[in-house]
């Protein structure tokens, strides 16, 4: 069995594009009892690089949750900036996104993909750690992102888990995610 941020090929986590985030979360808990989601608001790519060209100014909130080794992930994007998931789920609509898998070899990753035929829709940075959406939707009908193993990304998706581990359904369904 594959832990939560455990390096590999395998897929760690399946993204959602959603409008409204906490009414997401309650009715993933609600039909799923997946939870508690931890929520991560405004995070804002001021350089990052779409389809080729530099850009700046995304800024989107995201929700997380644990159900077995699998991450659930939940999206908004909150402007009209060029971006992977505009890409494939217009403003307004919800829907599948993304597969992600977490690679401590994110060069070697990335290459594969690429020699495979596949762009980058978008590439970027969070703190030291690399990450790129890579446009598989013709083949597989979503993106696949690819996340750098990293120290500080690790301890997130620990405590994801964590969260996620004696849950009772019910007490602070949605947290934030790094907390003051």
């Amino acid at each position: 069995m594959f832990a939560p941020g455990q390096s590999g090929p395998h897929f760690m986590q399946v993204a959602f594009m959603v409008d409204d985030l906490e009414a997401a979360a309650m009715r993933w808990i609600g039909a799923t009892g997946i939870g508690p989601f931890l929520h991560v608001p405004h995070v804002a790519l001021e350089d990052y690089d779409y389809r080729g060209q530099k850009r700046a100014g995304l800024d989107f909130s995201v929700m997380l949750a644990q159900s077995g080794g699998v991450q659930i992930e939940l999206v908004q994007q909150h402007n009209d900036a060029p971006s992977a998931y505009r890409d494939l789920i217009a403003k307004g609509q919800q829907g599948f996104h993304h597969l992600a898998i977490y690679t401590p070899d994110y060069d070697a990753a990335l290459r594969s993909y690429h020699g495979k035929g596949f762009a980058s829709a978008v590439e970027g940075t969070f703190g030291a750690m690399r990450f790129a959406y890579v446009d598989t939707s013709a083949a597989i009908g979503c993106m696949i992102e690819v996340i750098e193993e990293d120290p500080d990304q690790t301890d997130f998706f620990r405590r994801v888990a964590a969260a996620a581990e004696g849950w009772d359904g019910a007490t602070d369904p949605i947290r934030p995610g790094f907390p003051a």
